[in-house]
């Protein structure tokens, strides 16, 4: 496949739908194809998983479910979407993708990393992202961003800091295992230092079209 896959991670409130929409427009201007999408969604079916996932009225949800649910909607998001974009040559830039099911199902809910990488190899055959941006923020940081915008919250928005603080650990301890593939950006930074870090990363993507950062 001559198309890349980038994805964008973090806690709530540390300004991935910014910065996507930047990641965006500066492909555009570099002429490079490409698609945005986002996880848990992307598809017709997939965003209706979606709406299972988010509801805060489901407050009895399983953990098992839930994973379950988040792979069931990443199956139908590779075939239908990322893996043809990708064959067309496209880059795909997606809100987030597997590391975040890691982070919220395993860290946070508990679910054996095991358990996750079984399914995860079932459904993803060893494909990964070309890249990882993980925005690094205080949990409590991005928690009053999201308190500032108002309107409702969704299941996850709902949980407590502690959650969010495993969520915080676990991206950052798959970053240090592959630094290779992980960009972790300060996101209490000025955002234009934020994106500045960015488009160095992208840069060095775009001047190597044949050779993964992550070296496959």
């Amino acid at each position: 496949m001559s198309g890349k896959f980038i994805t964008l991670e973090g806690t709530e409130g540390a300004g991935k739908s910014t910065n996507l929409a930047f990641i965006q427009d500066w492909l555009s201007e570099q002429g490079v194809d490409h698609i945005v999408t986002r996880e848990p969604g992307g598809t017709e079916i997939s965003e209706a998983i979606r709406e299972v996932l988010l509801n805060k009225d489901y407050t009895a949800m399983q953990s098992e479910t839930e994973l379950l649910l988040m792979f069931a909607a990443r199956a139908q998001h590779l075939k239908e979407k990322i893996l043809p974009a990708m064959e067309q040559g496209k880059w795909v830039v997606s809100d987030r993708f597997t590391d975040a099911t890691y982070a919220y199902q395993g860290a946070a809910r508990g679910i054996s990393y095991e358990r996750i990488a079984e399914i995860e190899n079932w459904v993803q055959q060893g494909f990964q992202p070309d890249t990882t941006f993980i925005f690094d923020l205080p949990v409590d940081v991005g928690m009053a961003r999201v308190a500032s915008r108002g309107g409702e919250t969704d299941r996850f928005e709902q949980e407590k800091q502690t959650f969010f603080e495993k969520v915080r650990e676990a991206y950052l301890n798959r970053a240090e295992k592959a630094p290779q593939r992980y960009s972790v950006l300060d996101a209490s930074q000025p955002l234009d230092q934020v994106q500045a870090d960015i488009v160095q990363r992208l840069q060095q993507l775009l001047d190597n079209p044949t050779v993964t950062l992550n070296g496959q």
